[in-house]
């Protein structure tokens, strides 16, 4: 199988210094494919999505971005971690690029930043597939998560941490996917992480939704309890083009729990099916 990594970069943007992976690179010029930027979760440097930009990275030029606070981006104690300033920094990073068109696909709160990107309706953005975005906001049901989780996790790794430490948060996962994690989950500053967390119940992305003026995937767990039948139909209803889907057999980190489904789900909606 070919390695599609090309290289990894940083980029001033957005007055803040952003990391990025790239994969694939151009296209062979036969068909014409917008790039793809991939935004992860909330505590999922790009290393941790290298497989999934891997086989993004046969068919399109792909684009794995650290949001800030985690893995290589900047991070401090004092920078904005809010939903704006997360969405302004996918706005300057594709400026930056000079990518004059270009495909979102975002995780859980990648994909919240995707919805918040796309309300903006900028210039160039062609489509996005938000992967279980956390739907919760005010007055609306709470994100079923722990912070604890998080936090207790990110410490533990800031002193370093082992696969059978990692597998007690994990129990599911691979042990390649656990010293993944259990190596680059130190990267994740704390104040981003809970200031994300909470903005899960503070931001309305629903009001994003309905301005967005792109083709929308959204992409669901069938295990998970991110997202429930009910909201998916209220989000359908607020932008009726939008496109749903569940994949089964996976909790909310979907393409850990079920690769093949995963690929399988996009169908062509980037413009290339991701299973052949």
């Amino acid at each position: 199988m070919t390695n599609t990594y090309l290289y990894g970069a940083h980029v001033w943007a957005n007055d803040i210094r952003q990391h990025y992976l790239r994969f694939g690179g151009q296209t062979d010029g036969r068909i014409e494919r917008d790039p793809v930027i991939v935004i992860p979760g909330i505590t999922s440097p790009v290393e941790t999505w290298r497989f999934v930009a891997e086989r993004l990275g046969r068919h399109f030029d792909t684009y794995v971005l650290d949001a800030r606070g985690r893995g290589l981006s900047q991070a401090s104690d004092d920078l904005d971690y809010s939903l704006d300033a997360m969405a302004a920094d996918v706005i300057a990073f594709v400026q930056a690029l000079n990518l004059p068109a270009y495909s979102i696909v975002g995780h859980s709160m990648g994909g919240r930043i995707g919805i918040r990107v796309a309300g903006q309706r900028p210039a160039g953005l062609r489509r996005l597939v938000a992967v279980d975005p956390p739907v919760s906001g005010p007055g609306r049901r709470p994100y079923p998560a722990n912070l604890a989780w998080y936090v207790d996790s990110i410490r533990q790794a800031q002193r370093g941490m082992s696969v059978e430490q990692m597998r007690q948060y994990c129990p599911t996962w691979t042990e390649e996917q656990l010293r993944l994690r259990a190596q680059w989950l130190h990267t994740c500053n704390e104040r981003a992480i809970t200031t994300s967390f909470h903005a899960f119940q503070t931001d309305d992305i629903h009001a994003d939704v309905a301005r967005i003026n792109v083709p929308v995937l959204l992409m669901t767990a069938e295990r998970g309890d991110v997202i429930r039948d009910a909201e998916a139909e209220q989000l359908q209803q607020l932008l009726p083009s939008m496109q749903c889907l569940r994949v089964k057999d996976a909790g909310h980190m979907i393409p850990w729990d079920n690769e093949t489904g995963f690929y399988r789900a996009f169908g062509d909606f980037l413009g290339h099916p991701l299973d052949h």
